[in-house]
């Protein structure tokens, strides 16, 4: 029979909320972690906590330059590996799958890890992971040789996000993780923007070095960041920590994650076809000259930092995570209608527009936030690392959706056909996912 950590919890009033408090009346499916610090835990000190959403933030900004830069230098790099003619598009293909297959892989793997070791050692682990692979980048010789490293870095890239997440959210008072959430997301966007630029300035081969030297420097902040105290505690328990079946062993708990799934998926009808097919939407708007692909993806990217700073101080503000998600969504689907359906439209307004999609899409910062807090201590490391890997999976559906239906109907209508989709089951699944602002976090899931 389940058993039961704490009170149920009010939202709103989540300035008298905190992870420090003891709970102990019965709520559903979940059971205690015994409140008291273990030997030798950590203080959490304000230090420990800036460390840790700096370790994060800089962490993802990493990141996201990594997978925006290959989509930069693809072509490029490819060329002076010898591919020419039609093969740049298959073998730019083959590159893409061997990372997104490693980003699935990456996605399970540090999940679990994070439950079962730490989140601490994963966030370091996978930085580490893709920094090497990512300076490793840059002294291929061959294309088969490209490809496994995509695969690797594709792994170490799936980990970051999720454990620096479910760091920051447990080191922090419920009534101000948001603003941790909020700078991890903020600031790690804006990698992309910054590989825009590096991968313009600089040879392929040199913009992957910069990658990789940059995540190898920030692992210096390792040595000031602290463990989560609930993990902590968790570990020393009897809790099965890390398990898919134990988030499958209820409807509820499945149901809630397929739903923080969805919920993140209009994010990458943005970025994997809005921007990424930017020429072809902008020859089917009659835009002259044809949008360039790469300025178009750093402006989404820097309309994507600034709109997680927006959703994230507008959550903390309300004290509301899912009206948040829900206004940026209704924000989405409006842009995305004025964006398919202007004919003739100038380079400059679909820039805009872009800009204004990018801005949509911040919602990113308030859903991880949400999707961490859903979960129990035991499984929070594993839902919040493969739900933004799975929701970067769903990249995959979406273009085959969206290349079948282009064949049919046409570059417009088959965008806005795949963008009815998956704006329509996000708004759906928003309505399975409870609010969290203020909940307290330390419990687990029986």
């Amino acid at each position: 029979m389940a058993r039961a950590f704490s009170a149920q919890y009010n939202p709103l009033p989540a300035a008298r909320q905190s992870n420090d408090l003891n709970y102990g009346e019965s709520r559903g499916d979940t059971m205690s972690i015994d409140r008291q610090p273990s030997a030798g835990e950590p203080a959490r000190t304000s230090a420990a906590i800036a460390a840790a959403v700096l370790l994060a933030s800089l962490g993802y900004f990493v990141d996201t330059y990594d997978l925006i830069l290959f989509s930069i230098v693809r072509v490029e790099s490819l060329r002076s590996l010898g591919v020419s003619g039609d093969e740049l598009l298959a073998q730019g293909v083959r590159l893409l799958n061997m990372q997104m297959g490693g980003m699935l892989i990456g996605g399970f793997l540090w999940g679990i890890l994070g439950d079962k070791k730490g989140r601490l050692s994963v966030l370091v682990g996978s930085i580490l992971l893709y920094s090497v692979a990512n300076a490793a980048n840059g002294l291929v010789t061959s294309v088969s040789a490209y490809a496994w490293l995509r695969f690797v870095a594709g792994i170490g890239l799936a980990g970051e996000l999720g454990a620096g997440v479910t760091l920051v959210s447990e080191l922090m008072p419920a009534a101000t993780r948001g603003w941790g959430t909020m700078l991890i997301a903020g600031v790690g966007i804006l990698g992309g923007a910054a590989a825009g630029v590096v991968g313009h300035v600089f040879a392929w081969r040199t913009s992957y070095f910069v990658g990789g030297a940059l995540g190898l420097v920030l692992l210096a902040l390792r040595f000031s960041a602290h463990e989560s105290g609930m993990f902590g505690r968790m570990k020393d328990s009897t809790v099965p920590r890390g398990e898919f079946r134990t988030i499958f062993a209820s409807r509820a708990r499945a149901t809630k994650f397929f739903a923080c799934v969805l919920a993140g998926v209009p994010i990458w009808l943005v970025f994997g076809i809005l921007v990424t097919f930017s020429p072809e939407l902008g020859r089917a708007l009659g835009v002259a000259p044809l949008p360039d692909p790469a300025t178009a993806m750093t402006l989404c990217c820097v309309g994507c930092g600034l709109g997680d700073f927006v959703s994230g101080g507008l959550s903390q503000y309300f004290s509301t995570r899912k009206q948040i998600v829900r206004a940026f969504l209704v924000l989405m689907a409006v842009l995305v209608a004025v964006d398919l359906l202007s004919p003739r439209m100038s380079l400059t307004r679909f820039y805009g527009l872009v800009f204004g999609l990018g801005v949509a899409t911040g919602y990113w910062a308030v859903f991880m936030a949400m999707a961490a807090e859903q979960f129990g201590t035991n499984v929070r490391a594993t839902v919040t690392t493969t739900v933004p890997n799975l929701v970067r999976g769903a990249n995959v559906p979406m273009n085959l959706s969206f290349v079948a239906a282009k064949s049919r109907w046409g570059v417009l209508p088959a965008a806005g056909g795949v963008g009815v989709v998956v704006l329509g089951l996000a708004a759906f699944a928003l309505t399975r996912l409870e609010e969290t602002f203020g909940k307290p976090l330390d419990y687990c899931e029986d």
